[in-house]
Protein backbone atom coordinates (compact mmCIF):
# COMPACT_ATOMS: atom_id res chain seq x y z
CA UNK A 1 0.00 0.00 0.00
CA UNK A 2 1.06 3.60 -0.62
CA UNK A 3 1.73 6.30 1.97
CA UNK A 4 -1.70 7.98 2.15
CA UNK A 5 -3.47 4.63 1.86
CA UNK A 6 -1.56 3.45 4.93
CA UNK A 7 -2.36 6.72 6.70
CA UNK A 8 -6.11 6.17 6.19
CA UNK A 9 -5.90 2.70 7.70
CA UNK A 10 -3.77 3.84 10.66
CA UNK A 11 -6.09 6.75 11.50
CA UNK A 12 -9.20 4.57 11.42
CA UNK A 13 -7.45 1.84 13.41
CA UNK A 14 -6.38 4.28 16.11
CA UNK A 15 -9.91 5.64 16.33
CA UNK A 16 -11.51 2.21 16.61
CA UNK A 17 -9.00 0.72 19.05
CA UNK A 18 -8.82 3.68 21.41
CA UNK A 19 -10.20 2.67 24.85
CA UNK A 20 -13.63 4.00 25.74
CA UNK A 21 -14.59 6.68 26.48
CA UNK A 22 -12.75 8.39 23.63
CA UNK A 23 -11.58 12.01 24.07
CA UNK A 24 -12.88 14.50 21.53
CA UNK A 25 -9.53 14.68 19.72
CA UNK A 26 -9.69 10.94 19.02
CA UNK A 27 -13.30 11.21 17.82
CA UNK A 28 -12.05 13.60 15.14
CA UNK A 29 -9.62 11.05 13.66
CA UNK A 30 -12.12 9.84 11.00
CA UNK A 31 -12.32 13.46 9.82
CA UNK A 32 -8.52 13.50 9.55
CA UNK A 33 -8.74 10.26 7.55
CA UNK A 34 -10.91 12.11 5.00
CA UNK A 35 -8.19 14.73 4.69
CA UNK A 36 -5.68 11.91 4.07
CA UNK A 37 -8.12 10.49 1.52
CA UNK A 38 -8.25 13.82 -0.32
CA UNK A 39 -4.43 13.87 -0.45
CA UNK A 40 -4.49 10.27 -1.65
CA UNK A 41 -6.86 11.18 -4.51
CA UNK A 42 -4.76 14.19 -5.52
CA UNK A 43 -1.26 12.75 -5.18
CA UNK A 44 -1.45 8.98 -5.45
CA UNK A 45 -4.65 8.50 -7.43
CA UNK A 46 -7.92 6.65 -6.86
CA UNK A 47 -8.10 2.89 -7.31
CA UNK A 48 -11.06 0.58 -7.01
CA UNK A 49 -9.40 -1.72 -4.48
CA UNK A 50 -9.68 1.11 -1.92
CA UNK A 51 -13.46 1.57 -2.28
CA UNK A 52 -14.37 -0.36 0.91
CA UNK A 53 -11.93 1.82 2.86
CA UNK A 54 -13.31 4.99 1.28
CA UNK A 55 -16.84 4.01 2.30
CA UNK A 56 -15.79 3.01 5.81
CA UNK A 57 -13.93 6.30 6.36
CA UNK A 58 -16.98 8.31 5.27
CA UNK A 59 -19.38 6.29 7.45
CA UNK A 60 -17.13 6.56 10.52
CA UNK A 61 -16.76 10.29 9.96
CA UNK A 62 -20.54 10.74 9.84
CA UNK A 63 -20.99 8.67 13.01
CA UNK A 64 -18.20 10.40 14.91
CA UNK A 65 -19.51 13.87 13.98
CA UNK A 66 -23.04 12.90 15.01
CA UNK A 67 -21.74 11.87 18.43
CA UNK A 68 -19.20 14.65 18.87
CA UNK A 69 -21.58 16.69 21.03
CA UNK A 70 -22.50 13.74 23.16
CA UNK A 71 -20.54 12.27 26.02
CA UNK A 72 -21.85 8.86 24.98
CA UNK A 73 -19.91 6.61 22.66
CA UNK A 74 -20.96 3.48 20.90
CA UNK A 75 -20.36 0.21 22.76
CA UNK A 76 -16.81 -1.15 22.74
CA UNK A 77 -17.92 -4.40 21.06
CA UNK A 78 -19.25 -2.36 18.12
CA UNK A 79 -15.81 -0.78 17.66
CA UNK A 80 -14.17 -4.20 17.71
CA UNK A 81 -16.58 -5.53 15.10
CA UNK A 82 -15.78 -2.50 12.97
CA UNK A 83 -12.07 -3.27 13.38
CA UNK A 84 -12.78 -6.63 11.76
CA UNK A 85 -14.54 -4.83 8.91
CA UNK A 86 -11.52 -2.53 8.60
CA UNK A 87 -9.19 -5.52 8.35
CA UNK A 88 -11.30 -7.07 5.61
CA UNK A 89 -11.41 -3.74 3.75
CA UNK A 90 -7.61 -3.42 3.99
CA UNK A 91 -6.98 -6.90 2.62
CA UNK A 92 -8.08 -6.01 -0.91
CA UNK A 93 -5.54 -3.20 -1.58
CA UNK A 94 -2.83 -5.35 0.05
CA UNK A 95 -3.57 -8.35 -2.15
CA UNK A 96 -3.85 -6.18 -5.27
CA UNK A 97 -1.25 -3.45 -4.71
CA UNK A 98 0.00 -0.86 -7.15
CA UNK A 99 2.98 -2.83 -8.52
CA UNK A 100 6.46 -1.46 -7.97
CA UNK A 101 9.18 -2.08 -10.54
CA UNK A 102 12.44 -2.59 -8.59
CA UNK A 103 15.15 0.04 -8.86
CA UNK A 104 17.94 -1.33 -11.06
CA UNK A 105 21.41 -1.94 -9.66
CA UNK A 106 23.64 -0.36 -12.34
CA UNK A 107 25.38 3.03 -12.24
CA UNK A 108 23.41 4.71 -15.04
CA UNK A 109 20.18 6.66 -14.76
CA UNK A 110 17.68 5.54 -17.38
CA UNK A 111 15.66 7.17 -20.12
CA UNK A 112 12.94 5.65 -22.23
CA UNK A 113 11.41 6.59 -25.57
CA UNK A 114 8.67 5.14 -27.78
CA UNK A 115 8.61 5.11 -31.58
CA UNK A 116 6.34 3.97 -34.36
CA UNK A 117 7.99 1.90 -37.11
CA UNK A 118 6.61 1.56 -40.66
CA UNK A 119 8.33 -0.92 -42.95
CA UNK A 120 7.07 -0.18 -46.45
CA UNK A 121 9.04 -3.11 -47.86
CA UNK A 122 6.78 -5.62 -46.06
CA UNK A 123 3.02 -6.07 -46.17
CA UNK A 124 0.97 -6.49 -43.01
CA UNK A 125 -0.17 -10.10 -42.83
CA UNK A 126 -2.81 -9.94 -40.14
CA UNK A 127 -4.83 -6.73 -40.44
CA UNK A 128 -6.98 -7.81 -43.36
CA UNK A 129 -5.94 -4.64 -45.19
CA UNK A 130 -3.53 -3.87 -48.00
CA UNK A 131 -1.03 -1.89 -45.94
CA UNK A 132 2.59 -1.81 -44.85
CA UNK A 133 3.81 -3.48 -41.70
CA UNK A 134 3.58 -1.10 -38.71
CA UNK A 135 4.63 -1.73 -35.14
CA UNK A 136 5.81 0.08 -32.01
CA UNK A 137 9.07 -0.09 -30.09
CA UNK A 138 10.09 1.12 -26.64
CA UNK A 139 13.73 1.89 -25.90
CA UNK A 140 15.34 1.94 -22.45
CA UNK A 141 18.82 3.48 -22.38
CA UNK A 142 21.52 5.08 -20.19
CA UNK A 143 20.54 8.73 -19.76
CA UNK A 144 21.52 12.13 -18.45
CA UNK A 145 18.48 12.96 -16.34
CA UNK A 146 17.54 16.59 -15.67
CA UNK A 147 15.38 17.90 -12.86
CA UNK A 148 12.68 18.76 -15.40
CA UNK A 149 12.50 15.23 -16.83
CA UNK A 150 9.30 13.31 -16.09
CA UNK A 151 9.10 9.73 -14.87
CA UNK A 152 7.71 7.24 -17.37
CA UNK A 153 4.68 4.99 -16.80
CA UNK A 154 5.15 1.25 -16.81
CA UNK A 155 2.83 1.06 -19.80
CA UNK A 156 1.48 3.82 -22.02
CA UNK A 157 -2.25 3.69 -22.78
CA UNK A 158 -2.86 1.61 -19.66
CA UNK A 159 -6.59 2.27 -20.01
CA UNK A 160 -6.44 0.03 -23.10
CA UNK A 161 -3.76 -2.44 -22.06
CA UNK A 162 -5.04 -3.14 -18.54
CA UNK A 163 -8.47 -4.48 -19.62
CA UNK A 164 -6.78 -6.57 -22.32
CA UNK A 165 -4.39 -8.13 -19.81
CA UNK A 166 -7.21 -8.67 -17.30
CA UNK A 167 -9.21 -10.50 -19.96
CA UNK A 168 -6.13 -12.61 -20.78
CA UNK A 169 -5.84 -13.79 -17.16
CA UNK A 170 -9.64 -14.36 -17.08
CA UNK A 171 -10.49 -11.50 -14.71
CA UNK A 172 -13.08 -8.68 -14.99
CA UNK A 173 -12.04 -5.88 -17.33
CA UNK A 174 -11.60 -3.38 -14.46
CA UNK A 175 -9.42 -5.78 -12.44
CA UNK A 176 -6.09 -4.17 -13.42
CA UNK A 177 -7.17 -0.54 -13.85
CA UNK A 178 -4.64 0.46 -11.17
CA UNK A 179 -1.80 -0.36 -13.59
CA UNK A 180 -2.29 3.17 -14.91
CA UNK A 181 -0.82 4.36 -11.58
CA UNK A 182 2.49 2.49 -12.00
CA UNK A 183 5.61 4.38 -12.98
CA UNK A 184 9.13 3.04 -13.48
CA UNK A 185 12.59 4.32 -12.51
CA UNK A 186 13.11 5.80 -15.98
CA UNK A 187 12.46 9.21 -17.51
CA UNK A 188 10.59 10.00 -20.70
CA UNK A 189 12.78 11.09 -23.61
CA UNK A 190 15.73 11.96 -21.38
CA UNK A 191 18.98 12.80 -23.14
CA UNK A 192 21.20 9.74 -23.80
CA UNK A 193 24.20 9.57 -21.47
CA UNK A 194 27.62 10.67 -22.66
CA UNK A 195 30.16 7.88 -22.97
CA UNK A 196 33.68 7.29 -24.25
CA UNK A 197 32.33 4.63 -26.59
CA UNK A 198 28.88 3.79 -27.94
CA UNK A 199 26.57 1.43 -26.07
CA UNK A 200 25.76 -2.14 -27.12
CA UNK A 201 22.22 -2.83 -28.36
CA UNK A 202 19.91 -5.55 -27.04
CA UNK A 203 16.64 -6.42 -28.76
CA UNK A 204 13.77 -7.95 -26.77
CA UNK A 205 10.92 -9.96 -28.30
CA UNK A 206 7.82 -10.67 -26.18
CA UNK A 207 5.67 -13.79 -26.30
CA UNK A 208 2.31 -14.52 -27.94
CA UNK A 209 -0.26 -12.13 -26.41
CA UNK A 210 2.57 -10.34 -24.61
CA UNK A 211 3.69 -6.74 -24.99
CA UNK A 212 7.01 -4.94 -25.26
CA UNK A 213 6.95 -3.58 -21.68
CA UNK A 214 6.18 -6.95 -20.07
CA UNK A 215 9.86 -7.37 -19.09
CA UNK A 216 10.55 -3.75 -18.13
CA UNK A 217 12.38 -4.79 -14.95
CA UNK A 218 14.97 -6.67 -17.02
CA UNK A 219 15.23 -3.87 -19.59
CA UNK A 220 15.82 -1.33 -16.83
CA UNK A 221 18.48 -3.53 -15.22
CA UNK A 222 20.31 -3.89 -18.54
CA UNK A 223 20.04 -0.18 -19.34
CA UNK A 224 21.42 0.76 -15.93
CA UNK A 225 24.52 -1.26 -16.81
CA UNK A 226 25.14 0.55 -20.08
CA UNK A 227 22.96 -1.19 -22.70
CA UNK A 228 20.38 0.26 -25.05
CA UNK A 229 17.44 -2.15 -24.86
CA UNK A 230 14.74 -2.16 -27.54
CA UNK A 231 11.44 -3.87 -26.80
CA UNK A 232 9.58 -4.67 -30.02
CA UNK A 233 5.76 -4.67 -29.94
CA UNK A 234 4.78 -7.26 -32.55
CA UNK A 235 1.46 -5.95 -33.89
CA UNK A 236 -1.42 -8.46 -33.97
CA UNK A 237 0.70 -10.99 -32.04
CA UNK A 238 0.82 -8.76 -28.96
CA UNK A 239 -2.09 -8.59 -26.50
CA UNK A 240 -2.95 -5.28 -28.20
CA UNK A 241 -1.08 -2.42 -29.84
CA UNK A 242 -1.90 1.29 -29.66
CA UNK A 243 -0.46 3.66 -32.26
CA UNK A 244 0.21 7.38 -31.69
CA UNK A 245 -2.84 8.38 -33.76
CA UNK A 246 -5.07 6.36 -31.40
CA UNK A 247 -5.52 3.37 -33.70
CA UNK A 248 -5.82 0.13 -31.73
CA UNK A 249 -4.67 -3.16 -33.25
CA UNK A 250 -5.87 -6.05 -31.04
CA UNK A 251 -4.38 -9.51 -31.02
CA UNK A 252 -5.40 -11.53 -34.08
CA UNK A 253 -6.10 -15.07 -32.83
CA UNK A 254 -5.79 -16.44 -36.38
CA UNK A 255 -2.08 -15.53 -36.41
CA UNK A 256 -1.38 -18.56 -34.18
CA UNK A 257 -3.88 -21.44 -34.00
CA UNK A 258 -5.42 -22.06 -30.60
CA UNK A 259 -5.21 -25.79 -31.20
CA UNK A 260 -1.58 -26.80 -31.44
CA UNK A 261 -2.53 -30.09 -33.10
CA UNK A 262 -3.67 -28.19 -36.21
CA UNK A 263 -1.93 -29.96 -39.14
CA UNK A 264 -0.82 -26.57 -40.48
CA UNK A 265 0.37 -25.32 -37.09
CA UNK A 266 4.09 -25.15 -37.92
CA UNK A 267 3.46 -23.44 -41.27
CA UNK A 268 1.26 -20.77 -39.66
CA UNK A 269 3.56 -20.32 -36.67
CA UNK A 270 6.67 -19.95 -38.83
CA UNK A 271 4.93 -17.30 -40.90
CA UNK A 272 4.30 -15.37 -37.68
CA UNK A 273 7.83 -15.66 -36.33
CA UNK A 274 9.36 -14.76 -39.68
CA UNK A 275 7.41 -11.52 -39.46
CA UNK A 276 8.64 -10.94 -35.92
CA UNK A 277 12.23 -11.57 -37.00
CA UNK A 278 11.63 -9.08 -39.82
CA UNK A 279 10.48 -6.54 -37.23
CA UNK A 280 13.79 -6.91 -35.40
CA UNK A 281 15.82 -6.55 -38.59
CA UNK A 282 13.92 -3.40 -39.52
CA UNK A 283 14.47 -1.91 -36.05
CA UNK A 284 18.23 -2.23 -36.51
CA UNK A 285 17.98 -0.65 -39.98
CA UNK A 286 16.06 2.30 -38.55
CA UNK A 287 18.35 2.79 -35.56
CA UNK A 288 21.29 2.85 -37.97
CA UNK A 289 19.65 5.49 -40.17
CA UNK A 290 20.21 9.16 -39.21
CA UNK A 291 17.12 10.05 -41.27
CA UNK A 292 14.79 8.06 -39.00
CA UNK A 293 13.40 9.57 -35.81
CA UNK A 294 14.94 6.91 -33.57
CA UNK A 295 18.24 6.85 -35.45
CA UNK A 296 18.48 10.63 -35.32
CA UNK A 297 17.84 10.67 -31.56
CA UNK A 298 20.39 7.99 -30.63
CA UNK A 299 22.89 8.73 -33.40
CA UNK A 300 26.47 7.89 -32.35
CA UNK A 301 25.37 6.40 -29.00
CA UNK A 302 24.82 2.94 -30.55
CA UNK A 303 27.42 0.25 -31.30
CA UNK A 304 26.18 -1.89 -34.18
CA UNK A 305 29.06 -4.35 -33.78
CA UNK A 306 27.67 -5.43 -30.39
CA UNK A 307 24.06 -6.55 -30.77
CA UNK A 308 22.40 -9.05 -28.46
CA UNK A 309 18.90 -10.49 -28.65
CA UNK A 310 16.68 -12.10 -26.04
CA UNK A 311 13.08 -13.22 -25.96
CA UNK A 312 10.39 -14.98 -23.98
CA UNK A 313 8.22 -17.84 -25.24
CA UNK A 314 7.25 -17.16 -28.87
CA UNK A 315 9.60 -14.19 -28.67
CA UNK A 316 12.34 -16.64 -27.64
CA UNK A 317 11.64 -18.56 -30.83
CA UNK A 318 11.71 -15.30 -32.79
CA UNK A 319 15.07 -14.42 -31.21
CA UNK A 320 16.47 -17.78 -32.33
CA UNK A 321 15.05 -17.36 -35.84
CA UNK A 322 16.45 -13.83 -36.09
CA UNK A 323 19.92 -14.84 -34.93
CA UNK A 324 19.87 -17.87 -37.22
CA UNK A 325 19.29 -15.66 -40.24
CA UNK A 326 20.76 -12.21 -39.42
CA UNK A 327 24.44 -12.19 -38.54
CA UNK A 328 24.19 -8.72 -36.99
CA UNK A 329 23.11 -10.68 -33.92
CA UNK A 330 26.17 -11.44 -31.78
CA UNK A 331 24.54 -13.27 -28.85
CA UNK A 332 21.14 -14.87 -28.13
CA UNK A 333 19.44 -15.53 -24.78
CA UNK A 334 16.08 -17.33 -24.55
CA UNK A 335 13.56 -17.79 -21.75
CA UNK A 336 11.17 -20.73 -22.26
CA UNK A 337 11.81 -20.46 -26.01
CA UNK A 338 8.90 -21.66 -28.12
CA UNK A 339 10.53 -23.79 -30.81
CA UNK A 340 7.65 -24.84 -33.05
CA UNK A 341 7.71 -21.58 -35.06
CA UNK A 342 11.49 -21.85 -35.64
CA UNK A 343 12.33 -22.90 -39.19
CA UNK A 344 13.56 -26.43 -39.88
CA UNK A 345 16.77 -24.95 -41.32
CA UNK A 346 17.62 -23.05 -38.15
CA UNK A 347 16.82 -26.09 -35.97
CA UNK A 348 19.06 -28.26 -38.16
CA UNK A 349 21.92 -25.74 -38.36
CA UNK A 350 21.67 -24.19 -34.92
CA UNK A 351 22.97 -20.69 -34.30
CA UNK A 352 26.59 -19.65 -34.67
CA UNK A 353 26.47 -16.95 -31.98
CA UNK A 354 27.01 -17.57 -28.25
CA UNK A 355 23.70 -18.87 -26.92
CA UNK A 356 22.15 -19.53 -23.51
CA UNK A 357 18.66 -20.66 -22.56
CA UNK A 358 16.70 -20.90 -19.34
CA UNK A 359 13.46 -22.77 -18.73
CA UNK A 360 10.81 -22.62 -16.06
CA UNK A 361 10.26 -25.86 -14.19
CA UNK A 362 6.74 -25.97 -15.62
CA UNK A 363 8.06 -26.12 -19.19
CA UNK A 364 11.01 -28.33 -18.28
CA UNK A 365 8.79 -30.94 -16.64
CA UNK A 366 6.73 -31.32 -19.83
CA UNK A 367 9.42 -33.62 -21.19
CA UNK A 368 7.31 -35.18 -23.94
CA UNK A 369 6.16 -31.88 -25.45
CA UNK A 370 6.86 -31.21 -29.10
CA UNK A 371 8.58 -28.01 -27.98
CA UNK A 372 11.12 -29.84 -25.82
CA UNK A 373 11.72 -32.43 -28.53
CA UNK A 374 12.50 -29.69 -31.04
CA UNK A 375 14.76 -27.89 -28.58
CA UNK A 376 16.67 -31.13 -27.97
CA UNK A 377 17.23 -31.37 -31.73
CA UNK A 378 18.30 -27.73 -31.96
CA UNK A 379 20.67 -27.32 -29.00
CA UNK A 380 23.48 -29.72 -30.07
CA UNK A 381 23.78 -27.82 -33.36
CA UNK A 382 24.67 -24.50 -31.68
CA UNK A 383 28.30 -23.57 -32.33
CA UNK A 384 28.87 -21.69 -29.06
CA UNK A 385 26.48 -23.26 -26.60
CA UNK A 386 26.95 -21.73 -23.14
CA UNK A 387 24.44 -24.00 -21.44
CA UNK A 388 20.79 -24.60 -20.66
CA UNK A 389 19.26 -24.38 -17.18
CA UNK A 390 15.87 -24.50 -15.51
CA UNK A 391 14.75 -22.78 -12.31
CA UNK A 392 12.87 -24.91 -9.81
CA UNK A 393 9.57 -23.60 -8.49
CA UNK A 394 8.84 -21.42 -11.52
CA UNK A 395 6.18 -21.16 -14.22
CA UNK A 396 6.15 -19.60 -17.66
CA UNK A 397 5.35 -16.00 -16.64
CA UNK A 398 7.97 -15.89 -13.89
CA UNK A 399 10.26 -14.57 -16.64
CA UNK A 400 8.16 -11.38 -16.99
CA UNK A 401 6.94 -8.51 -14.78
CA UNK A 402 3.45 -10.02 -14.48
CA UNK A 403 4.13 -11.77 -11.14
CA UNK A 404 4.61 -8.29 -9.64
CA UNK A 405 0.88 -7.68 -10.00
CA UNK A 406 -0.03 -9.32 -6.70
CA UNK A 407 1.27 -11.39 -3.78
CA UNK A 408 -1.37 -13.92 -4.81
CA UNK A 409 0.18 -14.18 -8.28
CA UNK A 410 0.76 -17.95 -7.77
CA UNK A 411 -2.96 -18.40 -7.08
CA UNK A 412 -3.75 -16.38 -10.21
CA UNK A 413 -1.54 -18.73 -12.23
CA UNK A 414 0.97 -15.99 -13.07
CA UNK A 415 3.97 -17.59 -11.37
CA UNK A 416 5.27 -20.63 -9.56
CA UNK A 417 5.82 -20.96 -5.81
CA UNK A 418 9.41 -19.66 -5.80
CA UNK A 419 9.69 -16.19 -4.24
CA UNK A 420 9.47 -13.48 -6.91
CA UNK A 421 12.50 -11.57 -5.63
CA UNK A 422 14.61 -14.70 -5.89
CA UNK A 423 13.40 -15.37 -9.44
CA UNK A 424 14.27 -11.79 -10.40
CA UNK A 425 17.71 -12.09 -8.82
CA UNK A 426 18.47 -15.30 -10.70
CA UNK A 427 17.19 -14.14 -14.09
CA UNK A 428 18.84 -10.72 -13.91
CA UNK A 429 22.15 -12.23 -12.78
CA UNK A 430 22.31 -14.55 -15.79
CA UNK A 431 21.00 -11.91 -18.16
CA UNK A 432 23.60 -9.31 -17.14
CA UNK A 433 26.51 -11.75 -16.98
CA UNK A 434 25.64 -13.31 -20.33
CA UNK A 435 25.64 -10.03 -22.23
CA UNK A 436 28.61 -8.65 -20.28
CA UNK A 437 30.55 -11.75 -21.29
CA UNK A 438 29.44 -11.97 -24.92
CA UNK A 439 29.22 -8.28 -25.85
CA UNK A 440 31.75 -6.68 -23.47
CA UNK A 441 34.27 -9.54 -23.13
CA UNK A 442 34.02 -9.61 -19.34
CA UNK A 443 34.56 -12.92 -17.50
CA UNK A 444 31.67 -14.46 -15.57
CA UNK A 445 31.70 -16.97 -12.75
CA UNK A 446 28.08 -17.87 -13.52
CA UNK A 447 29.14 -19.41 -16.82
CA UNK A 448 31.90 -21.72 -15.61
CA UNK A 449 29.67 -24.69 -16.50
CA UNK A 450 28.74 -25.71 -12.97
CA UNK A 451 25.52 -23.68 -12.63
CA UNK A 452 25.67 -24.11 -8.86
CA UNK A 453 25.63 -20.44 -7.83
CA UNK A 454 21.91 -20.63 -7.00
CA UNK A 455 20.42 -23.66 -5.29
CA UNK A 456 17.21 -23.20 -7.33
CA UNK A 457 19.07 -23.59 -10.64
CA UNK A 458 19.52 -26.95 -12.34
CA UNK A 459 21.33 -27.91 -15.52
CA UNK A 460 18.72 -28.94 -18.08
CA UNK A 461 20.80 -31.72 -19.59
Amino acid sequence: MRLFEIAIVLLLSLYLLWPHPRPRSIRLLPVVSLIAMAAHFGIEGYRWQMIPLYVLAILLTMISLAKIRSANDWPAFASYLTVLLLLLSTALPILLPVPKIPKPSGPYAIGTAIYEMTDSSRKELYSGKDESRKFMIQVWYPAEVKSTDVKAPWMTNAQIFAPAIANFIKMPSYFLDHLALVDIPAYQNAQPAASDKPFPIILFSHGWKGFNAQNSGQALELASHGYVVVGVQHTYGAITTVFPDGTVAPNNPNALPAEDDDPNYEVIARKLVNQWAGDMSFVLDQLNSPESEAGGFFGPHLDFTRIGVYGHSTGGGAAIQFCGTDLRCKAVFGMDPFMRPVSAEVIANGVSQPSFFMFSQYWFDDTDSINNQLFDQFQPNNSKDLGVIYITGTKHYDFSDLPLLSPIAPQLGLKGPLNGKKVTEIVNSYLIDFFEMTLNNKPSGLFDGSFDDFEEVRRRN
